[in-house]
Protein backbone atom coordinates (compact mmCIF):
# COMPACT_ATOMS: atom_id res chain seq x y z
CA UNK A 1 0.00 0.00 0.00
CA UNK A 2 1.43 3.35 -1.08
CA UNK A 3 2.05 6.01 1.50
CA UNK A 4 0.72 9.57 1.10
CA UNK A 5 3.84 10.87 -0.61
CA UNK A 6 3.80 8.11 -3.21
CA UNK A 7 0.07 8.65 -3.84
CA UNK A 8 0.64 12.36 -4.31
CA UNK A 9 3.43 11.73 -6.78
CA UNK A 10 1.31 9.15 -8.58
CA UNK A 11 -1.48 11.69 -9.09
CA UNK A 12 1.02 14.31 -10.20
CA UNK A 13 2.57 12.02 -12.81
CA UNK A 14 -0.86 10.98 -14.07
CA UNK A 15 -1.94 14.60 -14.56
CA UNK A 16 1.41 15.42 -16.16
CA UNK A 17 1.05 12.51 -18.60
CA UNK A 18 -2.50 13.63 -19.46
CA UNK A 19 -1.36 17.23 -19.98
CA UNK A 20 1.50 16.15 -22.29
CA UNK A 21 -0.88 13.94 -24.31
CA UNK A 22 -3.52 16.67 -24.72
CA UNK A 23 -0.94 19.31 -25.63
CA UNK A 24 0.77 17.00 -28.16
CA UNK A 25 -2.63 16.09 -29.67
CA UNK A 26 -3.69 19.75 -29.92
CA UNK A 27 -0.41 20.73 -31.60
CA UNK A 28 -0.75 17.77 -33.98
CA UNK A 29 -4.30 18.82 -34.96
CA UNK A 30 -3.00 22.32 -35.65
CA UNK A 31 -0.38 20.88 -37.99
CA UNK A 32 -2.65 18.60 -39.99
CA UNK A 33 -5.46 21.19 -39.96
CA UNK A 34 -3.29 23.41 -42.17
CA UNK A 35 -3.14 20.72 -44.88
CA UNK A 36 -6.37 22.14 -46.33
CA UNK A 37 -4.80 25.56 -46.77
CA UNK A 38 -1.58 24.74 -48.54
CA UNK A 39 -0.06 22.29 -50.99
CA UNK A 40 3.33 21.13 -52.30
CA UNK A 41 6.29 21.48 -49.94
CA UNK A 42 4.20 23.02 -47.15
CA UNK A 43 1.94 19.94 -47.08
CA UNK A 44 4.98 17.76 -46.45
CA UNK A 45 6.05 20.10 -43.64
CA UNK A 46 2.64 19.90 -41.93
CA UNK A 47 2.54 16.11 -42.25
CA UNK A 48 6.08 15.54 -40.95
CA UNK A 49 5.73 18.18 -38.22
CA UNK A 50 2.45 16.74 -36.93
CA UNK A 51 3.84 13.20 -36.86
CA UNK A 52 7.04 14.27 -35.08
CA UNK A 53 5.30 16.35 -32.40
CA UNK A 54 2.70 13.69 -31.69
CA UNK A 55 5.35 10.95 -31.59
CA UNK A 56 7.59 12.84 -29.16
CA UNK A 57 4.56 13.66 -26.98
CA UNK A 58 3.45 10.02 -26.80
CA UNK A 59 7.02 8.98 -26.07
CA UNK A 60 7.41 11.43 -23.17
CA UNK A 61 3.92 10.54 -21.87
CA UNK A 62 4.86 6.87 -21.85
CA UNK A 63 7.76 7.32 -19.43
CA UNK A 64 5.81 9.70 -17.18
CA UNK A 65 2.99 7.14 -16.93
CA UNK A 66 5.50 4.41 -15.99
CA UNK A 67 6.51 6.54 -13.03
CA UNK A 68 2.91 6.70 -11.91
CA UNK A 69 2.59 2.90 -12.17
CA UNK A 70 5.87 2.24 -10.30
CA UNK A 71 7.18 0.31 -13.31
CA UNK A 72 10.89 0.03 -14.14
CA UNK A 73 12.30 2.74 -16.43
CA UNK A 74 13.91 0.93 -19.32
CA UNK A 75 16.55 3.19 -20.85
CA UNK A 76 17.68 0.71 -23.50
CA UNK A 77 17.68 0.30 -27.28
CA UNK A 78 13.88 0.08 -27.05
CA UNK A 79 13.57 3.84 -26.49
CA UNK A 80 14.67 5.14 -29.95
CA UNK A 81 12.99 2.22 -31.73
CA UNK A 82 9.68 2.96 -29.99
CA UNK A 83 9.99 6.63 -30.94
CA UNK A 84 10.60 5.76 -34.60
CA UNK A 85 7.59 3.40 -34.52
CA UNK A 86 5.14 6.02 -33.26
CA UNK A 87 6.42 8.76 -35.62
CA UNK A 88 6.18 6.43 -38.64
CA UNK A 89 2.66 5.19 -37.89
CA UNK A 90 1.52 8.73 -37.09
CA UNK A 91 2.78 9.93 -40.46
CA UNK A 92 1.02 7.09 -42.30
CA UNK A 93 -2.18 7.85 -40.43
CA UNK A 94 -2.10 11.55 -41.31
CA UNK A 95 -1.39 10.74 -44.97
CA UNK A 96 -4.61 8.71 -45.02
CA UNK A 97 -6.51 11.80 -43.84
CA UNK A 98 -5.42 13.73 -46.95
CA UNK A 99 -7.29 11.34 -49.27
CA UNK A 100 -10.58 13.20 -48.87
CA UNK A 101 -12.90 12.38 -51.74
CA UNK A 102 -10.50 9.68 -52.96
CA UNK A 103 -10.54 7.04 -50.20
CA UNK A 104 -13.99 6.18 -48.88
CA UNK A 105 -13.04 4.94 -45.40
CA UNK A 106 -10.00 7.17 -44.88
CA UNK A 107 -10.98 8.10 -41.28
CA UNK A 108 -11.39 4.46 -40.29
CA UNK A 109 -8.09 3.47 -41.90
CA UNK A 110 -6.24 6.48 -40.47
CA UNK A 111 -7.62 5.83 -36.97
CA UNK A 112 -6.67 2.16 -37.18
CA UNK A 113 -3.08 2.97 -38.21
CA UNK A 114 -2.60 5.56 -35.44
CA UNK A 115 -4.19 3.28 -32.79
CA UNK A 116 -1.92 0.44 -33.92
CA UNK A 117 1.15 2.70 -33.65
CA UNK A 118 0.29 3.86 -30.12
CA UNK A 119 -0.43 0.28 -29.03
CA UNK A 120 2.84 -0.99 -30.51
CA UNK A 121 4.79 1.68 -28.62
CA UNK A 122 3.07 0.82 -25.32
CA UNK A 123 3.48 -2.94 -25.56
CA UNK A 124 6.81 -2.99 -27.40
CA UNK A 125 8.54 -0.96 -24.67
CA UNK A 126 8.23 -3.83 -22.16
CA UNK A 127 10.69 -5.90 -24.20
CA UNK A 128 13.70 -3.87 -23.09
CA UNK A 129 14.87 -5.54 -19.89
CA UNK A 130 15.09 -9.26 -19.26
CA UNK A 131 11.70 -10.76 -18.31
CA UNK A 132 11.48 -13.46 -15.65
CA UNK A 133 7.70 -13.95 -15.67
CA UNK A 134 4.80 -12.72 -17.82
CA UNK A 135 1.04 -12.98 -17.40
CA UNK A 136 -1.35 -11.60 -20.07
CA UNK A 137 -5.00 -10.58 -19.67
CA UNK A 138 -6.44 -10.75 -23.21
CA UNK A 139 -9.67 -9.01 -22.15
CA UNK A 140 -7.83 -5.90 -20.96
CA UNK A 141 -5.71 -5.83 -24.12
CA UNK A 142 -8.78 -6.01 -26.40
CA UNK A 143 -10.58 -3.40 -24.31
CA UNK A 144 -7.59 -1.05 -24.51
CA UNK A 145 -7.35 -1.46 -28.29
CA UNK A 146 -11.09 -0.82 -28.79
CA UNK A 147 -10.94 2.21 -26.52
CA UNK A 148 -7.92 3.55 -28.40
CA UNK A 149 -9.53 3.01 -31.83
CA UNK A 150 -12.85 4.67 -30.95
CA UNK A 151 -11.11 7.52 -29.16
CA UNK A 152 -8.85 8.12 -32.17
CA UNK A 153 -11.73 7.85 -34.66
CA UNK A 154 -13.96 10.26 -32.69
CA UNK A 155 -11.15 12.79 -32.32
CA UNK A 156 -10.40 12.68 -36.08
CA UNK A 157 -14.09 13.01 -36.87
CA UNK A 158 -14.47 16.11 -34.69
CA UNK A 159 -11.25 17.67 -36.01
CA UNK A 160 -12.61 17.68 -39.60
CA UNK A 161 -14.37 20.99 -38.87
CA UNK A 162 -12.54 24.28 -38.51
CA UNK A 163 -14.14 25.20 -35.17
CA UNK A 164 -11.54 25.82 -32.44
CA UNK A 165 -13.81 24.41 -29.72
CA UNK A 166 -13.98 21.07 -31.54
CA UNK A 167 -10.20 21.05 -31.90
CA UNK A 168 -9.86 21.34 -28.11
CA UNK A 169 -12.44 18.56 -27.64
CA UNK A 170 -10.64 16.33 -30.16
CA UNK A 171 -7.35 16.87 -28.34
CA UNK A 172 -8.95 16.05 -24.98
CA UNK A 173 -10.52 12.82 -26.29
CA UNK A 174 -7.34 11.63 -28.01
CA UNK A 175 -5.08 12.60 -25.08
CA UNK A 176 -7.31 10.87 -22.52
CA UNK A 177 -7.61 7.78 -24.76
CA UNK A 178 -3.87 7.19 -25.10
CA UNK A 179 -3.32 7.63 -21.33
CA UNK A 180 -6.22 5.29 -20.50
CA UNK A 181 -4.87 2.70 -22.94
CA UNK A 182 -1.49 2.70 -21.24
CA UNK A 183 -3.13 2.31 -17.82
CA UNK A 184 -5.19 -0.62 -19.11
CA UNK A 185 -2.10 -2.07 -20.76
CA UNK A 186 -0.24 -2.03 -17.47
CA UNK A 187 -3.11 -4.02 -15.97
CA UNK A 188 -3.18 -6.40 -18.94
CA UNK A 189 0.51 -7.31 -18.64
CA UNK A 190 1.82 -8.50 -15.29
CA UNK A 191 5.59 -8.69 -15.76
CA UNK A 192 8.35 -9.79 -13.43
CA UNK A 193 11.73 -8.47 -14.52
CA UNK A 194 15.04 -10.12 -13.71
CA UNK A 195 16.17 -6.83 -12.18
CA UNK A 196 13.83 -6.43 -9.22
CA UNK A 197 14.58 -2.81 -8.52
CA UNK A 198 11.38 -0.75 -8.36
CA UNK A 199 10.88 2.47 -10.17
CA UNK A 200 11.17 4.53 -7.01
CA UNK A 201 14.44 2.86 -6.09
CA UNK A 202 15.77 3.29 -9.63
CA UNK A 203 14.46 6.82 -10.01
CA UNK A 204 17.31 8.25 -7.96
CA UNK A 205 19.77 6.57 -10.33
CA UNK A 206 18.15 7.80 -13.55
CA UNK A 207 16.52 11.04 -12.45
CA UNK A 208 18.74 13.16 -14.69
CA UNK A 209 17.96 11.12 -17.80
CA UNK A 210 14.24 11.14 -16.99
CA UNK A 211 14.26 14.88 -16.48
CA UNK A 212 16.04 15.28 -19.81
CA UNK A 213 13.44 13.11 -21.64
CA UNK A 214 10.45 14.89 -20.15
CA UNK A 215 12.06 18.33 -20.48
CA UNK A 216 13.09 17.90 -24.11
CA UNK A 217 9.69 16.41 -25.01
CA UNK A 218 7.80 19.20 -23.27
CA UNK A 219 10.06 21.84 -24.83
CA UNK A 220 9.57 20.45 -28.33
CA UNK A 221 5.81 20.37 -27.87
CA UNK A 222 5.69 23.91 -26.47
CA UNK A 223 7.89 25.29 -29.24
CA UNK A 224 5.83 23.46 -31.88
CA UNK A 225 2.62 24.78 -30.30
CA UNK A 226 3.95 28.34 -30.43
CA UNK A 227 5.11 27.93 -34.04
CA UNK A 228 1.77 26.52 -35.19
CA UNK A 229 -0.08 29.24 -33.27
CA UNK A 230 1.97 31.93 -35.01
CA UNK A 231 1.64 30.34 -38.47
CA UNK A 232 -2.07 29.76 -37.90
CA UNK A 233 -2.48 33.43 -36.99
CA UNK A 234 -0.66 34.55 -40.14
CA UNK A 235 -2.65 32.16 -42.31
CA UNK A 236 -5.88 33.45 -40.79
CA UNK A 237 -4.85 36.99 -41.68
CA UNK A 238 -4.05 35.89 -45.24
CA UNK A 239 -7.37 34.03 -45.44
CA UNK A 240 -9.20 37.15 -44.32
CA UNK A 241 -7.46 39.33 -46.91
CA UNK A 242 -8.15 36.76 -49.59
CA UNK A 243 -11.79 36.52 -48.52
CA UNK A 244 -12.23 40.30 -48.71
CA UNK A 245 -10.50 40.37 -52.10
CA UNK A 246 -12.77 37.64 -53.45
CA UNK A 247 -15.99 39.04 -51.98
CA UNK A 248 -15.31 42.61 -53.16
CA UNK A 249 -14.16 41.62 -56.63
CA UNK A 250 -16.16 42.98 -59.56
CA UNK A 251 -15.42 39.77 -61.48
CA UNK A 252 -17.00 36.41 -60.77
CA UNK A 253 -14.62 34.16 -58.84
CA UNK A 254 -15.83 30.59 -58.53
CA UNK A 255 -14.47 27.12 -57.77
CA UNK A 256 -15.67 24.03 -59.62
CA UNK A 257 -15.68 20.55 -58.08
CA UNK A 258 -15.77 18.35 -61.13
CA UNK A 259 -18.48 19.88 -63.30
CA UNK A 260 -20.41 21.45 -60.40
CA UNK A 261 -20.20 24.79 -58.64
CA UNK A 262 -18.42 24.48 -55.28
CA UNK A 263 -18.11 28.19 -54.50
CA UNK A 264 -19.28 31.45 -56.10
CA UNK A 265 -18.65 34.98 -54.81
CA UNK A 266 -21.22 37.78 -54.56
CA UNK A 267 -20.28 39.20 -57.97
CA UNK A 268 -21.09 35.81 -59.52
CA UNK A 269 -24.57 35.83 -57.99
CA UNK A 270 -25.21 39.27 -59.48
CA UNK A 271 -23.77 38.36 -62.87
CA UNK A 272 -25.89 35.21 -63.21
CA UNK A 273 -29.00 36.91 -61.76
CA UNK A 274 -29.20 34.54 -58.78
CA UNK A 275 -31.04 35.48 -55.58
CA UNK A 276 -29.25 33.09 -53.20
CA UNK A 277 -26.18 30.88 -53.06
CA UNK A 278 -28.37 27.78 -53.21
CA UNK A 279 -29.15 28.61 -56.85
CA UNK A 280 -25.51 27.76 -57.63
CA UNK A 281 -23.81 25.41 -55.19
CA UNK A 282 -23.95 21.78 -56.28
CA UNK A 283 -25.50 22.51 -59.68
CA UNK A 284 -23.88 21.50 -62.96
CA UNK A 285 -22.08 24.26 -64.85
CA UNK A 286 -23.50 22.90 -68.11
CA UNK A 287 -26.95 24.20 -67.19
CA UNK A 288 -25.38 27.67 -67.46
CA UNK A 289 -23.67 27.01 -70.81
CA UNK A 290 -25.08 26.94 -74.37
CA UNK A 291 -25.54 23.38 -75.63
CA UNK A 292 -23.12 24.00 -78.52
CA UNK A 293 -20.28 24.63 -76.03
CA UNK A 294 -20.78 21.56 -73.79
CA UNK A 295 -18.30 19.26 -75.54
CA UNK A 296 -15.71 22.03 -75.96
CA UNK A 297 -15.83 23.04 -72.28
CA UNK A 298 -15.73 19.39 -71.15
CA UNK A 299 -12.59 18.74 -73.19
CA UNK A 300 -10.99 21.99 -72.02
CA UNK A 301 -11.57 21.21 -68.33
CA UNK A 302 -10.26 17.67 -68.84
CA UNK A 303 -7.03 18.98 -70.41
CA UNK A 304 -6.64 21.53 -67.60
CA UNK A 305 -5.74 18.69 -65.22
CA UNK A 306 -2.56 18.15 -67.25
CA UNK A 307 -1.75 21.75 -68.24
CA UNK A 308 -2.48 23.27 -64.80
CA UNK A 309 -3.74 26.60 -66.15
CA UNK A 310 -5.18 28.11 -69.26
CA UNK A 311 -5.01 31.39 -71.19
CA UNK A 312 -7.88 33.91 -71.10
CA UNK A 313 -10.56 32.84 -73.56
CA UNK A 314 -14.00 34.08 -74.51
CA UNK A 315 -16.96 32.02 -73.33
CA UNK A 316 -20.71 32.49 -73.53
CA UNK A 317 -22.84 31.80 -70.42
CA UNK A 318 -26.57 31.74 -69.71
CA UNK A 319 -28.01 33.44 -66.63
CA UNK A 320 -30.79 31.88 -64.56
CA UNK A 321 -33.23 34.06 -66.54
CA UNK A 322 -31.89 32.86 -69.90
CA UNK A 323 -29.91 36.01 -70.73
CA UNK A 324 -26.77 35.44 -72.83
CA UNK A 325 -23.53 36.71 -71.27
CA UNK A 326 -20.37 37.32 -73.28
CA UNK A 327 -17.46 36.75 -70.92
CA UNK A 328 -13.72 36.33 -70.73
CA UNK A 329 -12.65 33.43 -68.51
CA UNK A 330 -9.41 32.22 -66.90
CA UNK A 331 -9.21 28.65 -65.52
CA UNK A 332 -6.57 27.32 -63.11
CA UNK A 333 -6.19 24.21 -60.97
CA UNK A 334 -6.64 24.57 -57.19
CA UNK A 335 -8.03 22.60 -54.22
CA UNK A 336 -11.29 22.80 -52.29
CA UNK A 337 -11.82 20.79 -49.09
CA UNK A 338 -8.49 19.08 -49.80
CA UNK A 339 -9.75 17.85 -53.18
CA UNK A 340 -8.59 18.83 -56.69
CA UNK A 341 -10.76 21.64 -58.05
CA UNK A 342 -10.79 24.31 -60.78
CA UNK A 343 -10.82 28.02 -60.04
CA UNK A 344 -12.44 30.23 -62.66
CA UNK A 345 -12.41 34.01 -62.96
CA UNK A 346 -15.20 35.28 -65.21
CA UNK A 347 -15.34 38.86 -66.52
CA UNK A 348 -18.46 40.18 -68.22
CA UNK A 349 -17.47 41.69 -71.58
CA UNK A 350 -20.99 42.01 -73.01
CA UNK A 351 -20.71 45.82 -73.25
CA UNK A 352 -17.30 45.54 -74.86
CA UNK A 353 -18.66 43.07 -77.42
CA UNK A 354 -21.50 45.45 -78.25
CA UNK A 355 -19.06 48.31 -78.73
CA UNK A 356 -16.84 46.10 -80.91
CA UNK A 357 -19.82 45.15 -83.08
CA UNK A 358 -20.81 48.80 -83.44
CA UNK A 359 -17.24 49.68 -84.39
CA UNK A 360 -17.02 46.82 -86.90
CA UNK A 361 -20.35 47.79 -88.47
CA UNK A 362 -19.22 51.39 -88.62
CA UNK A 363 -15.99 50.37 -90.34
CA UNK A 364 -17.93 48.17 -92.76
CA UNK A 365 -20.21 51.07 -93.66
CA UNK A 366 -17.20 53.34 -94.07
CA UNK A 367 -15.42 50.83 -96.34
CA UNK A 368 -18.63 50.16 -98.26
CA UNK A 369 -19.11 53.92 -98.74
CA UNK A 370 -15.51 54.31 -99.97
CA UNK A 371 -15.91 51.34 -102.29
CA UNK A 372 -19.23 52.62 -103.67
CA UNK A 373 -17.78 56.08 -104.22
CA UNK A 374 -14.75 54.61 -106.00
CA UNK A 375 -16.89 52.37 -108.21
CA UNK A 376 -19.18 55.27 -109.09
CA UNK A 377 -16.21 57.47 -109.94
CA UNK A 378 -14.40 54.82 -112.01
CA UNK A 379 -17.47 53.72 -113.98
CA UNK A 380 -19.01 57.19 -114.41
CA UNK A 381 -16.15 58.39 -116.61
CA UNK A 382 -16.51 55.68 -119.30
CA UNK A 383 -20.30 55.87 -119.02
CA UNK A 384 -20.17 59.62 -119.68
CA UNK A 385 -18.10 58.98 -122.78
CA UNK A 386 -20.50 56.27 -123.96
CA UNK A 387 -23.51 58.54 -123.41
CA UNK A 388 -21.85 61.38 -125.35
CA UNK A 389 -20.98 59.21 -128.35
CA UNK A 390 -24.47 57.70 -128.40
CA UNK A 391 -25.93 61.20 -128.57
CA UNK A 392 -23.60 62.07 -131.44
CA UNK A 393 -24.64 58.93 -133.29
CA UNK A 394 -28.35 59.65 -132.57
CA UNK A 395 -27.97 63.19 -133.95
CA UNK A 396 -27.12 61.63 -137.31
CA UNK A 397 -23.55 62.85 -137.52
CA UNK A 398 -21.59 60.77 -139.88
CA UNK A 399 -19.10 59.33 -138.92
CA UNK A 400 -16.81 58.05 -137.68
CA UNK A 401 -15.78 54.51 -137.04
CA UNK A 402 -13.51 55.87 -134.33
CA UNK A 403 -16.64 56.38 -132.24
CA UNK A 404 -17.14 52.66 -132.08
CA UNK A 405 -13.49 51.99 -131.27
CA UNK A 406 -13.55 54.46 -128.38
CA UNK A 407 -16.89 53.07 -127.13
CA UNK A 408 -15.50 49.51 -127.20
CA UNK A 409 -12.43 50.66 -125.29
CA UNK A 410 -14.62 52.27 -122.60
CA UNK A 411 -16.76 49.13 -122.33
CA UNK A 412 -13.57 47.06 -121.94
CA UNK A 413 -12.49 49.41 -119.16
CA UNK A 414 -15.82 48.89 -117.36
CA UNK A 415 -15.50 45.12 -117.82
CA UNK A 416 -11.95 45.17 -116.35
CA UNK A 417 -13.16 47.09 -113.30
CA UNK A 418 -16.04 44.66 -112.73
CA UNK A 419 -13.76 41.61 -113.18
CA UNK A 420 -11.26 42.91 -110.65
CA UNK A 421 -14.05 43.67 -108.19
CA UNK A 422 -15.32 40.10 -108.53
CA UNK A 423 -11.90 38.87 -107.44
CA UNK A 424 -12.49 40.61 -104.11
CA UNK A 425 -15.77 38.82 -103.45
CA UNK A 426 -16.07 35.40 -101.79
CA UNK A 427 -13.31 33.02 -102.89
CA UNK A 428 -14.37 31.00 -105.90
CA UNK A 429 -13.79 27.26 -106.21
CA UNK A 430 -10.47 26.92 -108.00
CA UNK A 431 -8.40 23.93 -108.93
CA UNK A 432 -5.31 23.92 -106.73
CA UNK A 433 -2.13 22.21 -107.85
CA UNK A 434 1.54 21.97 -106.96
CA UNK A 435 3.56 24.51 -108.92
CA UNK A 436 7.21 25.43 -109.13
CA UNK A 437 7.44 29.17 -108.47
CA UNK A 438 10.50 29.40 -110.74
CA UNK A 439 8.53 28.17 -113.75
CA UNK A 440 5.70 30.67 -113.15
CA UNK A 441 8.15 33.55 -112.77
CA UNK A 442 10.00 32.58 -115.97
CA UNK A 443 6.69 32.60 -117.86
CA UNK A 444 5.83 36.01 -116.41
CA UNK A 445 9.23 37.49 -117.27
CA UNK A 446 8.96 36.14 -120.82
CA UNK A 447 5.52 37.77 -121.14
CA UNK A 448 6.64 41.20 -119.91
CA UNK A 449 10.20 41.28 -121.22
CA UNK A 450 9.21 42.93 -124.51
CA UNK A 451 7.28 45.68 -122.69
CA UNK A 452 10.28 46.23 -120.42
CA UNK A 453 12.68 46.56 -123.36
CA UNK A 454 10.39 49.19 -124.95
CA UNK A 455 10.74 51.22 -121.72
CA UNK A 456 14.53 50.74 -121.71
CA UNK A 457 14.32 48.44 -118.69
CA UNK A 458 16.31 45.27 -118.07
CA UNK A 459 14.81 42.44 -116.00
CA UNK A 460 17.49 40.61 -114.01
CA UNK A 461 16.19 37.41 -112.39
CA UNK A 462 17.84 34.89 -110.03
CA UNK A 463 15.76 31.70 -109.93
CA UNK A 464 18.00 29.47 -107.83
CA UNK A 465 18.76 25.79 -108.43
CA UNK A 466 16.21 23.98 -106.27
CA UNK A 467 12.48 23.69 -107.03
CA UNK A 468 10.33 26.18 -105.11
CA UNK A 469 7.05 24.32 -104.69
CA UNK A 470 3.80 25.97 -103.71
CA UNK A 471 0.20 24.73 -103.66
CA UNK A 472 -2.17 27.15 -105.37
CA UNK A 473 -3.84 28.49 -108.51
CA UNK A 474 -1.28 29.06 -111.25
CA UNK A 475 -3.06 31.87 -113.12
CA UNK A 476 -3.77 33.80 -109.94
CA UNK A 477 -0.17 33.67 -108.74
CA UNK A 478 1.03 34.75 -112.19
CA UNK A 479 -1.46 37.62 -112.02
CA UNK A 480 0.23 38.83 -108.81
CA UNK A 481 3.66 38.77 -110.50
CA UNK A 482 2.30 40.57 -113.56
CA UNK A 483 0.65 43.30 -111.47
CA UNK A 484 3.80 44.00 -109.42
CA UNK A 485 6.26 43.90 -112.36
CA UNK A 486 3.99 46.04 -114.59
CA UNK A 487 3.73 48.62 -111.80
CA UNK A 488 7.53 48.63 -111.56
CA UNK A 489 7.88 49.09 -115.35
CA UNK A 490 5.36 51.96 -115.41
CA UNK A 491 7.05 53.65 -112.42
CA UNK A 492 10.53 53.63 -114.05
CA UNK A 493 9.98 56.35 -116.67
CA UNK A 494 13.72 56.88 -117.07
CA UNK A 495 14.55 53.20 -117.56
CA UNK A 496 16.81 51.11 -115.36
CA UNK A 497 16.78 47.57 -114.03
CA UNK A 498 14.26 45.40 -112.19
CA UNK A 499 15.86 42.82 -109.94
CA UNK A 500 13.97 39.59 -109.18
CA UNK A 501 15.23 37.01 -106.70
CA UNK A 502 13.53 33.75 -105.69
CA UNK A 503 14.58 31.75 -102.64
CA UNK A 504 13.34 29.35 -99.98
CA UNK A 505 13.67 30.35 -96.34
CA UNK A 506 12.46 27.86 -93.70
CA UNK A 507 8.89 26.93 -94.73
CA UNK A 508 8.33 29.87 -97.08
CA UNK A 509 9.06 30.68 -100.71
CA UNK A 510 10.12 34.32 -101.11
CA UNK A 511 9.92 36.43 -104.25
CA UNK A 512 11.66 39.81 -104.00
CA UNK A 513 11.07 42.32 -106.82
CA UNK A 514 13.13 45.51 -106.64
CA UNK A 515 12.78 48.47 -109.01
CA UNK A 516 14.74 51.70 -109.48
CA UNK A 517 11.74 54.00 -109.63
CA UNK A 518 11.09 57.22 -107.71
CA UNK A 519 10.02 55.35 -104.57
CA UNK A 520 6.90 55.63 -102.45
CA UNK A 521 6.40 57.87 -99.40
CA UNK A 522 5.45 56.48 -96.00
CA UNK A 523 1.96 58.01 -96.16
CA UNK A 524 1.40 56.31 -99.52
CA UNK A 525 2.79 52.98 -98.27
CA UNK A 526 0.19 52.98 -95.48
CA UNK A 527 -2.60 53.14 -98.10
CA UNK A 528 -1.09 50.48 -100.35
CA UNK A 529 -3.68 47.88 -101.32
CA UNK A 530 -6.72 50.03 -100.55
CA UNK A 531 -9.46 50.09 -103.22
CA UNK A 532 -9.08 52.79 -105.90
CA UNK A 533 -5.93 54.20 -104.34
CA UNK A 534 -3.26 54.66 -107.01
CA UNK A 535 -0.40 56.97 -107.87
CA UNK A 536 -0.84 56.38 -111.60
CA UNK A 537 -2.85 58.80 -113.71
CA UNK A 538 -5.08 56.18 -115.31
CA UNK A 539 -4.88 53.47 -112.67
CA UNK A 540 -7.86 52.06 -110.76
CA UNK A 541 -5.93 50.98 -107.64
CA UNK A 542 -7.57 47.56 -107.88
CA UNK A 543 -4.55 45.70 -109.27
CA UNK A 544 -2.60 45.71 -106.01
CA UNK A 545 -5.76 45.16 -103.98
CA UNK A 546 -6.48 42.03 -106.01
CA UNK A 547 -2.85 40.92 -105.56
CA UNK A 548 -3.10 41.28 -101.79
CA UNK A 549 -6.33 39.27 -101.83
CA UNK A 550 -4.82 36.47 -103.94
CA UNK A 551 -1.73 36.16 -101.71
CA UNK A 552 -3.90 36.20 -98.59
CA UNK A 553 -6.07 33.39 -100.03
CA UNK A 554 -2.86 31.37 -100.50
CA UNK A 555 -1.92 31.88 -96.79
CA UNK A 556 0.91 34.19 -97.78
CA UNK A 557 1.77 37.84 -97.25
CA UNK A 558 3.09 40.89 -99.11
CA UNK A 559 5.42 43.43 -97.55
CA UNK A 560 6.62 46.64 -99.22
CA UNK A 561 9.73 48.65 -98.43
CA UNK A 562 10.53 51.84 -100.28
CA UNK A 563 12.88 54.81 -100.17
CA UNK A 564 12.24 58.05 -102.04
CA UNK A 565 14.66 58.45 -104.94
CA UNK A 566 16.08 54.91 -104.67
CA UNK A 567 13.23 52.55 -105.52
CA UNK A 568 10.80 50.06 -104.06
CA UNK A 569 11.09 46.45 -102.88
CA UNK A 570 8.07 44.11 -103.00
CA UNK A 571 8.48 40.92 -100.99
CA UNK A 572 5.93 38.16 -101.67
CA UNK A 573 5.90 35.09 -99.41
CA UNK A 574 3.91 31.91 -100.08
CA UNK A 575 4.08 28.69 -98.01
CA UNK A 576 6.39 25.95 -99.33
CA UNK A 577 4.39 22.80 -100.10
CA UNK A 578 6.26 19.70 -101.17
CA UNK A 579 4.34 17.68 -103.82
CA UNK A 580 2.74 14.48 -102.50
CA UNK A 581 3.95 12.50 -105.50
CA UNK A 582 7.53 13.47 -104.73
CA UNK A 583 7.08 12.46 -101.08
CA UNK A 584 5.82 9.01 -102.12
CA UNK A 585 8.73 8.49 -104.52
CA UNK A 586 11.32 9.48 -101.90
CA UNK A 587 9.77 7.15 -99.30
Amino acid sequence: MMNGSVATWSTFFLLLALLISILASYTMFNFIGNLKRTNGTFRQFWLAGGAFVFGVGMWAKHFVTLLRENEPLNFTWVMPVALMFIIFFSLMSFVMLTFQGVLKYRLVIGSSILAFGVAIMNYFSVLGPEIEGLSINIGYILLSLLLLFFGTYLSFLLSETAYRSRKFLSSLILGASVVAVQLLGNEALQIEYTDGISTWDKLSQDINLLALIVGVGALLILVSTHITWYIDKRLNQMDERYRLLVENSLDTIAILKGDRWGFVNAAGLRMFEAEMIGDFIGKSIYSFLPVKDHSIVKERLHNLVYTGSGKPIEQEWLTLNGKVLHTEIVETMTTLDNEPAIQVIIRDISERKKNEELLINSEKLYVAGQLAAGIAHEIRNPLTSLKGFLQLIASGRKNNNSYYDIMNAELDRIEDIVSELLMLSKPQVYELSYQDMRVMMRDTVTLLETQAILHNIAIEAEYGTDPLWIYGVENQVKQVFINVIKNAIEAMIDGGAIGIKLSRENDGVYVRIRDEGPGIGEDQLAKMGQPFYTTKEKGTGLGLMVSYKIVDNHQGKITVDSEIGKGTLFEIMLPFRYPETAIKKSS
